[in-house]
């Protein structure tokens, strides 16, 4: 049982509950907070007759309209359905499994108005893998993320479906499955659901779990591609590193050493005396993304721990404040990064493939015997080219673009949504580029024999081969790319291994 309380969320917490199987559950602490906070607004409404910005007011370029007190719970719910606009892919499930912690998490602080029974049953969709039904396609990451975080709310009033165990269902018959009536919204509460940067923070928190993993499996595998190509390990000598010490170059450095320690491949005599800057300056490149990354984690440290939603209730001040802390910016800029250097893993890792399939340094053209007769591993390279330049075109920012909306109300938005999406959609990519290189080193490294790599890697290549075999002849690859991305899906990296690169 993971304990929701007030103090800072973790990257360890974080690395811990993207594992399945883990229950949540509000601390007395921040029960209290938001009993008082609702307390207090409830009290402030029936004292006070005036305007009180998404209370008793309608919302964006109607933010002038005054809402009578009776019709304040229809407003809210009012204001859920009308928002629920949401188009194109369903977001992942695992996705929106964040989006619910994320959202109950800032509600919890005690700054939303909203009822405990509200977050209570937030937190009994998280618990049973109910699952709302939410859509790629509607936010601009600006007065919050509007459209996806309605469809994560409708539930709540038994509205709109989801998945409940993998199954899609009615809300309104999970509901009555559980015995749970639907929730009858208060003042201010469906602005507090919308209102916020869950969808763009739960989908950076996903990616950030997942670039670092892929990271560290960009290490690993070119490492191996280092190998197989008979390339030099005097690039990543720790003394290149430490007159030109980026974190992230240094620690990199030092995981291709420590992969390659007691390879004999790689402590063989060279006939060459240097290697292509996608093998040399691998420490620089793939450095340099995880310098992003570590950007990236602390941009999402502060917002996953934040109150993003609008206004905001300050009960100890006495004070309600509208203000702008929806805005998406943080994250958009973030996730734009995030998705440039993801994409240059792969660039990367598509020009070592090419060199491992060139014909060179005693390698046959295509990496299989008879070329010529069989094309061997010629068009597994077209394909990571053609991924690559998709990613190309995903990484030109969402952030740098904006559009007026609700009638010049919100006239700058982030786009921090697309930016997710976007961000999403490479880091997939790079995992299949990356399968790609590992198909292809795996398949040189058998070449090298009877030599072997480093201890290490040589039971990377073991576990491999279990899913994929060496390639004799010509036969349909896509099965085998299939089944390494497959590969790189399972393979577990360990906390310690993701530490490695903090």
């Amino acid at each position: 049982m993971f304990v929701i309380d007030h103090k800072q969320l973790t990257f360890n917490q974080l690395f811990e509950l993207g594992k399945s199987g883990i229950k949540i559950e509000l601390s007395e602490k921040a029960k209290q907070s938001i009993l008082s906070c609702r307390a207090y607004l409830d009290d402030k409404i029936q004292r006070e007759s005036k305007a009180i910005y998404g209370i008793n007011t309608g919302f964006g370029a109607l933010y002038h309209v005054k809402i009578k007190n009776d019709d304040l719970s229809e407003l809210q719910e009012n204001l859920v359905m009308s928002h629920a606009c949401g188009v194109g892919e369903e977001v992942p499930q695992s996705i929106v499994k964040w989006m619910l912690f994320l959202k109950i998490k800032a509600l919890s602080h005690g700054f939303s108005g909203v009822q405990l029974t509200t977050v209570e049953r937030l937190i009994d969709f998280y618990n049973h893998d109910i699952i709302p039904l939410v859509y790629t396609q509607g936010s601009l990451g600006a007065s919050g993320d509007l459209a996806p975080l309605a469809h994560l709310s409708l539930p709540l009033l038994g509205k709109g479906e989801v998945y409940e165990k993998g199954v899609k269902k009615k809300a309104d018959e999970v509901l009555k499955h559980h015995g749970w009536k639907p929730i009858r919204l208060q003042s201010k509460e469906g602005l507090a659901l919308l209102n916020g940067t869950q969808f763009m923070s739960a989908y950076g928190t996903f990616l950030i779990l997942e670039s670092y993993k892929l990271k560290y499996l960009a290490d690993k595998i070119s490492s191996l591609s280092l190998d197989a190509y008979d390339g030099r390990i005097e690039p990543f000598s720790a003394l290149i590193q430490e007159i030109r010490p980026h974190t992230g170059q240094i620690k990199t450095a030092k995981r291709v050493r420590d992969f390659l320690k007691d390879s004999e491949l790689i402590n063989q005599e060279k006939k060459h005396v240097q290697d292509p800057y996608s093998f040399r300056c691998i420490p620089q490149v793939h450095g340099a993304t995880e310098n992003t990354l570590d950007f990236v984690k602390k941009t999402l440290a502060t917002e996953v721990n934040a109150v993003t939603d609008n206004p905001t209730v300050f009960v100890h001040d006495d004070q309600i404040i509208s203000g702008g802390n929806f805005h998406g910016q943080p994250l958009a800029l973030a996730l734009d990064y995030l998705g440039i250097a993801m994409s240059e893993l792969a660039n990367i890792s598509e020009r070592r493939i090419f060199q491992l399939v060139s014909g060179l340094r005693g390698l046959p053209p295509f990496l299989v015997a008879e070329s010529g007769l069989n094309s061997g591993f010629m068009i597994p390279q077209y394909t990571a080219a053609s991924i690559v330049s998709q990613n190309k075109q995903l990484a030109t920012p969402a952030s740098v673009d904006s559009i007026v909306s609700s009638n010049g109300q919100e006239d700058h938005v982030s786009m921090g949504a697309n930016a997710a999406t976007k961000a999403y959609q490479i880091i997939l990519n790079t995992k299949k580029v990356l399968a790609i290189e590992l198909l292809n080193a795996a398949q040189a490294l058998e070449f090298r024999r009877p030599l072997k790599t480093a201890e290490v890697l040589e039971f990377f290549v073991e576990k491999f081969r279990e899913k994929v075999p060496f390639v004799q002849k010509d036969e349909v690859l896509q099965v085998h790319i299939k089944n390494s991305v497959e590969f790189l899906d399972a393979y577990e990296v360990t906390m310690e291994e993701i530490l490695s690169q903090l």
